[in-house]
């Protein structure tokens, strides 16, 4: 089971196509890890074994008679609890829909599953997904694999925890706010959050739609980079239901020659400074660029201080309105989202103001990759905390808000440890549309830096 659930994405499904692993070995060997891990993380929201085993025995089949499905043919998935999964309780961690059934997948699990992936279970979400801690009122709390008494992040922490504690080789999250890249953070894995427009929101269940559309995107999590490349070509593209998607090619990473690229790093948005470890960390990484002869200086870009003054305003403006309605068309009563109450709506005048700020803010932004390629900054201004903790300081969290903002693509990464063994994950920011660029950075420094110690779990 341990050299099983060791591997990549990459190297499992390499294995299963070559016959040296079967795809229910797999699936069985991630089913022990789960039922080993999960009474301690609660991670899991849902197993389905039964279905995955039955998916897997399938997938042997059929690759004995030489068909293959696709590229992940016969290897399994966690999928964040906030996507629809048909026959599969789908709560999106909110009490109205704790029995809910769909009849049809999400768009992003449709498209895995045609390419051979095999779902064994649901990760646990804050309700609606809007929260930066993986806690709800029908599942209740998700715990860091590295230290139980710290939150995985939110609100892809059930997918980060399990992938962290190698009970997943990959997942499916959401970001809203962070909600891909704080997770990673924590829980020391890689994510990708695309483009604004890569990847159809349909099936999810904080929609598509609204003044605020292109704050969220769907992107994947996994332990390593190379996975984030196989799996996000298999996802993105209009699903001619989702009206946001375009229709862009998707560069190849192997394309890019990092050594030409311009980077810089900061470790202060003008918001809150980066702690001292995780500032540290970002200015070794820079170092180690610089020593392999690559471009990098430290820098800015204006106007990012700004982040969390717009990014808070836009999120209230509405008085709550958007969640009142999710709240409604879900048939929950009771909920848990604290700041629901303290939204006050912004008149037309003030909210026109608003949105006039945001676009002002999003051109000095782009302006601002005219002398670079990349930008490298911490993922939040501290490593992992305590349960309930997390809404005391929104402001650390304003180093995800700003790309929200701007619809970025942005890659996270492992990149070092905190003195409690925590671990603490850098971002790499590119220009929209240039994927690629991120995932060459991301791979560069991810071999560059080595492995890391796993949650000893």
């Amino acid at each position: 089971m341990e050299q099983i659930i060791n591997q990549s994405v990459k190297q499992i499904a390499k294995a299963i196509l070559k016959r040296e692993l079967s795809s229910s070995e797999v699936v069985e060997a991630y089913l022990r890890r789960i039922n080993e891990i999960n009474p301690k993380l609660n991670a899991i929201v849902q197993l389905c074994e039964d279905s995955a085993r039955s998916e897997a025995l399938r997938a042997d089949q059929s690759l004995s008679h030489g068909n293959v499905i696709g590229p992940l043919h016969g290897v399994p998935l966690t999928l964040k609890d906030s996507f629809d999964s048909a026959g599969i309780i789908s709560a999106g961690g909110t009490l109205g829909r704790k029995d809910f059934i769909p009849t049809q997948d999400a768009t992003i699990l449709s498209r895995l599953r045609k390419n051979g992936a095999i779902l064994i279970g649901k990760t646990n979400t804050p309700e609606f997904t809007l929260m930066y801690e993986t806690n709800n009122l029908v599942y209740g709390q998700t715990n860091n694999p590295y230290d139980l008494s710290c939150s995985p992040g939110g609100s892809s922490g059930g997918a980060a925890a399990i992938i962290a504690a190698k009970g997943s080789p990959f997942d499916i999250g959401s970001d809203y706010g962070g909600s891909l890249r704080y997770p990673s953070h924590c829980c020391g894995i890689t994510s990708i959050k695309p483009t604004s427009g890569r990847v159809p929101r349909t099936g999810h269940i904080l929609p598509f739609g609204g003044v605020l559309d292109s704050f969220q995107q769907i992107g994947p999590m996994a332990k390593y980079v190379e996975d984030l490349e196989i799996i996000l070509p298999l996802i993105l593209g209009p699903d001619w239901v989702d009206p946001s998607i375009i229709p862009m090619p998707l560069g190849s990473s192997k394309k890019i020659n990092v050594n030409k690229l311009r980077i810089t790093f900061h470790t202060d948005n003008g918001i809150i400074p980066a702690s001292p470890e995780i500032s540290q960390m970002i200015r070794k990484i820079a170092l180690m660029l610089s020593d392999s002869g690559i471009f990098i200086e430290e820098d800015r870009p204006n106007g990012i201080e700004q982040s969390y003054e717009i990014m808070m305003n836009l999120l209230s403006a509405d008085g709550g309105a958007s969640i009142k309605r999710l709240l409604q068309k879900s048939n929950t009563t009771e909920h848990s989202i604290p700041w629901l109450g303290l939204a006050k709506p912004f008149d037309a005048t003030a909210f026109d103001a608003l949105i006039m700020k945001w676009f002002r803010f999003k051109s000095m932004m782009t302006s601002f990759f005219k002398n670079y390629d990349v930008i490298l900054s911490p993922v939040n201004a501290y490593p992992a905390l305590s349960h309930g903790s997390i809404r005391d300081d929104l402001q650390a969290f304003s180093y995800t808000m700003t790309y929200n903002l701007t619809g970025w693509p942005v890659t996270v990464i492992r990149g070092g440890t905190s003195s409690e063994g925590l671990p603490i994950g850098l971002q790499i920011i590119t220009q929209p549309w240039r994927e690629d660029i991120a995932l060459a950075i991301a791979t560069y420094i991810e071999k560059e830096l080595g492995e890391f110690q796993a949650p000893l779990i």
